[in-house]
């Protein structure tokens, strides 16, 4: 759920600097790779403060569309992310109600 809130942080980012001469998008790494990182942690503060911009955002390194201003954001290709990260945080609540659920049952407590 963190990596899915911090990934919509970047992606409104990109949204809200669509305007902006030379600006690139960025993201977040694949969240299968995220967390290969950080189960090689030594220490949980090593990712950087919270705040500002995301210390796990990258710039994006194709940008094959660029306006003439040399900003790199195209809007239909955010909307799709940003559309996806909100399908796999609702699967996400999802699956957290259901877990609750069968734990409250196991417990006896249907409420």
């Amino acid at each position: 759920m963190r990596w899915l809130d911090a990934r919509q942080r970047v992606l409104s980012q990109n949204v809200a600097n669509a305007d902006t001469p030379g600006f690139r998008p960025s993201d977040l790494r694949p969240f299968g790779q995220a967390v290969s990182a950080a189960l090689m942690q030594t220490n949980p503060r090593h990712l950087g403060p919270a705040g500002g911009a995301d210390p796990r955002a990258r710039a994006e390194r194709r940008l094959a569309d660029r306006s003439m201003d040399g900003n790199g954001v195209a809007l239909d290709r955010e909307a799709i992310r940003i559309a996806d990260t909100e399908t796999a945080h609702a699967l996400a609540v999802g699956l957290h109600r259901r877990f609750l659920g069968m734990f409250r049952t196991a417990l006896g407590r249907n409420t």
